[in-house]
């Protein structure tokens, strides 16, 4: 007990504050470089964790770039970040030197739930074989997945007719559209993975949902940002299950919904959905040590559709509901454009889109204009690069935030026309360089609104 006597508590504190403070001082190195970013001085230990509100970050960065400009540095705890702004720098970054910055910082918050050298899914995966193969195994499916009793044409097609006989059901009261849309969404994902949609009074879809906003939360919040920060944090027994919850109780729902799949999977029929393929491809991996095929990243790659999915397209079409009620007069000429190509009796198929092409404008415009996911996915930088001048060492994290360029005034950004190459080339806030996810040239494929990769 004598080496902890007030006569050694002080040295051995002043000790350990100096060795904190030289390791604060280690990990802003890069600061130090000729040409990096500027940015707001961090505090010690936390950086500038304090700074910016991560529960809506938008403000926050907006403030940020109209002091220090387009391309500035935060300090995450101990990681350093560059925020790429506008266009122009996500244009640069990302298509221009993508395969420079087509990398994932690794995602500490995730080990307890599974992720692993085999097991990252598609769009948190580093950029790799792991993450060309699951991206290689998603868009061969989608795209033929025709072979099945439904194509996903009828099943959006069939949980839109849904969705319109719940919104009659309203009756003409006033009513937030935000679950419904939810629900609409997740059936089409549910149907893709699973081969079924849930009612919507269904416990499991309410569950799920619910789940899902406790674990989006969960994302966005401080306590994330901390733990990513200091991952070593992870390592206390509990914590991370008890501070992220929503996360282990969704994707414990996922796994009892693959585990159904597997239960009533007929290996002499061709797949019924996207889980029964993953499942035939895990067959023909079997023996590979390599192969990302296997339990744990399926369950990984059924959360990505629908955590990204979901929220994606669920957010645009609130967005674009809300904008129709603000300008009836685009909303008319949508109407008429309908009935004429279309008419009121059957369903919309993909081929008319060729046939509306204000309609598709209008898509696009709303794409352009929306927040749907305001701050990027963030990238890590592989080498040293130049951006917009700055200097962004390897191994950065480089969020891109492309809002402030997406939106011009409360209105339109421009009038709807058919969309040309400019259009197409502001609507990278979701999508952009080597993690997109493309279906073919957006001027002849229906515009959808999808996560990187």
């Amino acid at each position: 007990m004598g080496l902890l006597s007030g006569d050694t508590l002080g040295p051995l504190a002043v000790a350990v504050l100096i060795f904190l403070l030289l390791l604060d001082l280690m990990h802003r190195r890069s600061r130090w470089a000729p040409r990096y970013p500027p940015g707001p001085t961090p505090l010690p230990v936390l950086g500038n964790l304090l700074q910016v509100d991560f529960d809506d970050p938008c403000p926050s960065f907006n403030q940020l770039r109209r002091r220090f400009g387009n391309v500035f540095s935060l300090q995450q705890g101990w990681t350093p970040v560059v925020v790429l702004n506008g266009l122009a720098a996500v244009r640069e970054a990302l298509v221009h030197r993508n395969q420079e910055t087509s990398d994932r910082p690794p995602p500490a918050v995730y080990e307890h739930v599974g992720y692993g050298p085999r097991a990252e899914g598609v769009i948190l995966a580093r950029y790799g074989k792991a993450w060309r193969e699951q991206r290689r195994f998603s868009l061969s499916t989608l795209r033929n997945f025709g072979l099945g009793k439904k194509s996903l044409e009828q099943w959006v097609t069939e949980e839109a007719s849904c969705l319109c006989a719940a919104f009659a059901d309203q009756a003409g009261r006033p009513f937030s559209p935000k679950d419904l849309l939810n629900k609409a969404v997740s059936n089409v994902i549910a149907s893709l993975t699973f081969g079924f949609r849930f009612e919507y009074n269904d416990p499991r879809i309410i569950k799920l949902l619910d789940l899902m906003d406790d674990m989006l939360k969960e994302e966005s919040g401080l306590v994330r940002q901390v733990v990513e920060a200091v991952p070593m944090l992870l390592r206390i027994p509990g914590l991370a299950a008890k501070v992220f919850p929503g996360l282990k109780a969704f994707m414990a729902l996922i796994d009892e919904l693959i585990t159904e799949q597997k239960m009533t999977r007929d290996p002499t029929q061709p797949p019924r959905h996207l889980t029964d393929a993953f499942l035939d491809e895990m067959k023909e991996a079997k023996g590979n040590a390599e192969s990302s095929f296997n339990d744990e990243n399926l369950r990984l790659v059924v959360t990505d559709l629908f955590s990204a999915g979901m929220v994606t397209t669920s957010t645009t079409l609130a967005w674009a509901l809300l904008l129709m009620i603000l300008h009836p007069d685009v909303q008319r000429r949508v109407q008429q454009e309908i009935d004429e190509v279309i008419g009121k009796v059957r369903r919309p198929e993909m081929g008319d889109q060729a046939f509306m092409p204000f309609t598709v404008a209008v898509v696009h415009e709303v794409q352009r204009f929306s927040d749907i996911i305001p701050l990027g996915l963030p990238h890590m930088t592989t080498r040293d690069i130049e951006v917009q001048g700055f200097y962004v060492p390897k191994v950065l994290n480089v969020p891109a935030w492309v809002g402030v360029d997406r939106r011009a005034e409360q209105g339109w950004l421009c009038p709807p026309r058919a969309p040309g190459r400019e259009a197409r080339q502001t609507r990278t806030c979701l999508s952009a360089g080597a993690r997109a996810l493309r279906g073919g040239d957006d001027t002849h494929h229906q515009p959808v609104v999808s996560a990187e990769g």
